[in-house]
């Protein structure tokens, strides 16, 4: 299993703290989750159904000719490249490293690069992996070099995969409405802009052919009632999601300011994490956690991620932390 953020319970006892008093900021989740409502009893007591509307929902919110409901992107992630013959695939790195992982698990040769190198070299890949906005580099892509890439891959019967976990703040540079096109796949979660993580909830935005493949690959009720229920309401409330975008926007920046103002500024981000790379990583990661504050720490390259705070409460705790590990840190 490889690692990931949002391992409170863990953090909890290794440093004997309760898990209640910690503040978690590993995820890049959004904080000001979607207001649930009351669950109708009939969600629990039925078989999900993949006719309630689910599907043309999400469609309608991503602009995508299609969506089809999975659990979770980590379930298209794990099964995608099971629907291809043994390739030569190029992954975007540092990034979420269940894709690579994925791909060569499934028997493919995979080789991981940074953006420009790989991008660069497009012409030795059958299928080619990106993360857009990158987690957690924030690395960002224009529209057409993207969809030239696609065609350079697709005329040879390759695919470009575009993971746009953290795409909701910025709807406008998305690829789903393109999703139509042969060899354009594109992921999308719902766990991270409407804060419903537990929910275990994603989207595949991709040709016809391709996603019927999927759903049979994935089976029956990848998601369950209640999730679906949930996810109709969400997805439909256009007023909460404009509301939220700029609310991000704002705390991402916010982010940005404090982390910079301590003499820790973002090697990248997006609007739900900042990024700092820093030979120190290790260090701050344990000096935060004994003040009971949980960051996304990585080996390779060494660097912490910063998810958002929530309340005003949680803005100063993390403000008092940063202050204090300077005086530390001298």
């Amino acid at each position: 299993m490889l690692e990931h953020g949002g391992r409170l319970l863990r953090a909890a006892q290794r440093y004997g703290i309760p898990a209640a008093h910690w503040l978690d900021l590993s995820t890049g989740i959004n904080p000001q989750a979607w207001p649930v409502p009351e669950i109708p009893a009939r969600a629990w007591q039925r078989l999900p159904e993949d006719d309630d509307g689910l599907a043309e929902i999400a469609a309608a919110y991503y602009g995508a000719p299609q969506a089809l409901p999975v659990a979770g992107s980590q379930a298209a992630i794990q099964a995608l490249p099971e629907l291809r013959a043994r390739s030569r695939v190029g992954v975007l790195a540092p990034g979420y490293a269940e894709h690579a992982h994925a791909w060569r698990r499934a028997g493919h040769e995979v080789e991981t690069l940074g953006a420009d190198e790989l991008l660069a070299q497009r012409g030795r890949f059958d299928a080619i992996v990106l993360i857009h906005p990158n987690n957690p580099g924030g690395d960002r892509f224009e529209r057409e070099a993207l969809l030239a890439l696609h065609r350079d891959l697709a005329a040879r019967g390759g695919w470009l995969l575009i993971d746009e976990a953290f795409m909701d703040a910025t709807p406008e540079r998305s690829l789903c409405g393109e999703s139509a096109r042969e060899g354009l796949i594109v992921l999308r979660s719902a766990g991270k802009f409407f804060g419903l993580a537990g929910a275990r909830a994603g989207f595949v935005c991709a040709a016809p052919a391709l996603l019927a493949a999927l759903r049979e690959r994935l089976g029956p009720w990848t998601l369950t009632g209640p999730a679906r229920h949930v996810l109709r309401h969400a997805l439909a409330d256009r007023d909460w999601q404009r509301r939220m975008r700029a609310q991000l926007q704002t705390q991402g920046e916010r982010l940005a300011a404090m982390l910079r103002a301590h003499g820790l500024a973002p090697s990248g981000g997006s609007a739900f994490f900042q990024w700092r790379r820093d030979p120190r990583a290790a260090r701050l990661h344990e000096a935060l956690a004994r003040r009971a504050i949980l960051t996304r720490l990585f080996e390779r390259p060494a660097s912490l991620r910063f998810g958002l705070p929530g309340g005003e409460d949680e803005w100063w705790r993390l403000e008092i932390a940063l202050t204090e590990l300077g005086d530390c840190l001298r």
